[in-house]
């Protein structure tokens, strides 16, 4: 029967995505376009990797030529990028993307429901538990670009490893072993996931060492064994990726993000956004005052589920599944309101919410806060699934009393929470001559290309470009984390890639209103680019290719709308 529901999981994920896959090459999520086209140039980049036999570099002059990128501070796939290899090559990046996606949701919720099962819970709690980890609110929120994160099938195996470890119910060396591998998979698929997972890992166990001390007590040293041994796998494994991310090339520190940015509103607990079945206009207006929007509007539970936790811990409160997990749950949702918060209009102390003493702290200074919502989801599954099953099982009562009334409050709980479908939109095309141009071009692989107009975060189109052709092998510009002068994490690597790159391409797309570029500041910035060639999508008698034909001289030659200067 287990089969029937991870059917049904994989039905429902299809469901969400159906839109995606109704021409699933060139559909993509609406919400976040810039991350989308992000990582469908990380698919491209592995899948080259490939099929030119070699592994992804972890740095790389792909992206952000001549300086390059380590892929070990982007949220680059490499695990995904690699095992998805034949299907990018076949059919595309955003296949690959959308097929990730789906599986996402559904391996997320059957990874759960598999955990509930072996810690005893029966199939109908277990299902409805899977269900609300893998098609959350915050798992839907994260879906709009977050692939790193709504890809999350590994954190609740991870956590019952080390929970099977300290509590003595698996072998310590091999769930050792496979914790280790859990771990190093992780890390290739999505370190920050890793991190809040470790975090929320941590929480768990502390809150279980001071609620239920007898469920770990007496078993330090084969806690120790099967860690120890989890350690040294992941290690052996990641081992050289973490030397090249901390002592390589382009290695930095700090983060380049605002944490303040990155917390959940009190209000978005209980405030529906309108990627779920039950809101009103109103409601859903309440996203466009989020500074995160959808992507980081993971908070929401509503009224009835977070009355019915509360209710269902407070019953149960005697099964120490349920004590630790509504607790964990809580703690990780507190956590995640950040170091500032107004409600109502009031501010509230910094000193008073938990965050505030330590988002100073090694590593948890470059965690998102808000983020802990997709590990606290998963833990109110845990209580949902695990208080309904013991609902179910109580002696004594007339049978329609016993099943019927808790089955009807938690799906009434769980029924505001019921996800739409994706909305989506037509990726960019190609323009025409761009691979023709290439293709006459070429030029060898690690020849690095300036493409007018620039990539950086705004002007995504290059990403595209290249997500669906492979064209340039090394491209000038891009979106991505990099060290600053100071080796301080920031996008584009600091100010001064990001302003040129707006200079420039002011010139293809006026609008954008910054200041053009000079003859003198082109030259310059050329000299120290030296591109092998230009590839500017213009007219030759666009303004564009005017000023670059005052710089370059008379192009190469002209394919479609394309415009190439060789150097």
């Amino acid at each position: 029967m287990s089969w029937l529901v991870l059917g049904c999981y994989l039905l429902a994920a299809f469901g969400l995505t159906w839109r995606l896959w109704a021409d699933p090459g060139s559909r993509m999520q609406v919400g976040d376009i810039t991350d989308v086209n992000l990582f469908a140039w990380f698919m491209r980049y592995s899948a080259e990797s490939v099929a030119h036999g070699s592994l992804p570099a972890l740095v790389t002059t792909a992206m952000n030529a001549p300086h390059g990128i380590n892929l070990m501070w982007n949220t680059s796939l490499l695990l995904p990028g690699v095992l998805l290899t034949p299907v990018t090559l076949l059919a595309g990046p955003q296949t690959s993307l959308t097929l990730l996606l789906t599986l996402g949701f559904a391996g997320s919720a059957a990874a759960l429901y598999g955990v509930l099962r072996r810690w005893g819970v029966r199939m109908g709690p277990a299902a409805l538990g899977g269900a609300l980890y893998g098609f959350s609110p915050a798992m839907l929120a994260s879906s709009v670009g977050h692939y790193h994160l709504e890809f999350a099938v590994l954190p609740p195996l991870m956590i019952e490893a080390g929970l099977s470890i300290v509590t003595g119910r698996g072998r310590p060396v091999k769930t050792g072993i496979w914790l280790g591998l859990l771990v190093a998979a992780q890390f290739f698929i999505g370190e920050e996931l890793l991190v809040d997972t470790a975090f929320a890992a941590g929480v768990v166990l502390i809150v279980m060492a001071a609620m239920a001390p007898r469920a770990v007590a007496g078993r330090v040293r084969q806690s120790a064994a099967g860690l120890v041994t989890a350690a040294v796998v992941s290690v052996a494994i990641c081992g050289y990726a973490l030397w090249v991310q901390f002592h390589g090339p382009l290695a930095e520190h700090g983060s380049p993000w605002n944490g303040n940015h990155y917390r959940n509103r009190a209000a978005s607990f209980v405030t529906p956004a309108g990627n779920v079945l039950l809101h009103t206009s109103s409601q859903a207006a309440s996203l466009s005052r989020h500074p995160g929007r959808l992507a980081e509007y993971v908070a929401y539970l509503g009224y009835p589920l977070l009355v019915l936790l509360v209710i269902a811990a407070v019953v149960y409160w005697r099964d120490v599944r349920v004590r630790v997990a509504a607790v964990a749950c809580a703690v990780l949702e507190i956590l995640s309101l950040g170091d500032r918060q107004v409600v109502r209009g009031i501010t509230v102390p910094p000193v008073l919410l938990p965050w505030h003493w330590l988002a100073h702290l090694p590593v948890l200074s470059q965690m998102l806060p808000d983020r802990l919502s997709l590990l606290a989801d998963g833990l109110a599954a845990v209580v949902l699934a695990v208080s309904l099953d013991l609902a179910l099982s109580a002696a004594g009562q007339p049978r329609w009393r016993r099943q019927g009334i808790p089955a009807a409050l938690a799906v009434l709980a769980v029924l505001p929470l019921i996800p739409l479908p994706v909305h989506t939109t037509e990726a960019a095309a190609v323009p025409a001559g761009y691979r023709a141009a290439f293709t006459r071009l070429a030029l060898p692989r690690d020849a690095r290309v300036l493409v007018v107009p620039v990539p950086y975060g705004s002007v995504w189109q290059p990403l595209r470009w290249y997500a669906e052709t492979g064209y340039p092998g090394s491209m000038i510009g891009g979106y991505f984390l990099g060290p600053n002068r100071q080796g301080q994490a920031e996008t584009y690597g600091g100010h001064e890639v990001r302003a040129t790159a707006r200079s420039v391409d002011t010139l293809w797309e006026p609008s954008l209103g910054y200041k053009p570029p000079t003859a003198v500041q082109m030259r310059q910035y050329l000299t120290g680019w030296r591109p092998a060639a230009v590839v500017a999508v213009t007219w030759r008698s666009s303004r564009l290719g005017q000023f670059l034909t005052g710089i370059l001289g008379p192009p190469s030659f002209t394919s479609g709308q394309v415009v190439v200067w060789r150097r």
